[in-house]
C-alpha cells in the first residue's frame, strides 16, 4: 500500500489551483479541460482539488462542503518549510484566513494554521527534527 493522493473537494477547481500556487508555491500539474479536476505539483504525495459534482457521481450520501462550513473540517493538510512566518504572511497575503499566527511548540517545532478560501486548513510548519 502506498499514499497516492490527497483529493479535496471545492467549488473552483481553478479557483484552487490558483490559490495554492500563490499562497504556498506549487506548481500546477494538470488541470482537466472540464474544469473539475486538477493536480499541483507537491513531490511524492499528489495534492487533488475535484469539484463537488464529481464527488457526487462517485458515491452517494454526499458530504460537507467545507467552504460552507463555519469552522473547519477535522482534517488538514500540512506542509513543511524553514521559514513559516514568511509562509504563513504569504498565504494571508493570497487570501487565506489566520487561524493561529506561527508559535513555537514545546517540542522545538513552529506551527501555524490558514483556513484557505475553499475552505481548507492548511498546517504550516518547520520539520520535526529526528
Amino acid at each position: 500500500m502506498q499514499f497516492a493522493y490527497t483529493i479535496i473537494y471545492v467549488p473552483d477547481v481553478a479557483a484552487s489551483l490558483d490559490f495554492f500556487e500563490r499562497a504556498f508555491g506549487f506548481n500546477r500539474k494538470f488541470l482537466h479541460e472540464s474544469g473539475t479536476y486538477g493536480e499541483l505539483e507537491t513531490g511524492a504525495t499528489t495534492l487533488a482539488f475535484a469539484a463537488h459534482e464529481l464527488a457526487d457521481m462517485n458515491y452517494s450520501g454526499g458530504h460537507i462542503a467545507a467552504h460552507t462550513s463555519p469552522k473547519p473540517l477535522g482534517m488538514e493538510i500540512a506542509f513543511t518549510t524553514d521559514d513559516v512566518a514568511a509562509a504563513h504572511a504569504r498565504a494571508l497575503a493570497a487570501g487565506a484566513t489566520e487561524l493561529s499566527a506561527p508559535i513555537a511548540k514545546p517540542w522545538g517545532q513552529v506551527v501555524s494554521y490558514v483556513r484557505c478560501p475553499d475552505g481548507s486548513l492548511v498546517e504550516l510548519c518547520t520539520p520535526i527534527a529526528a
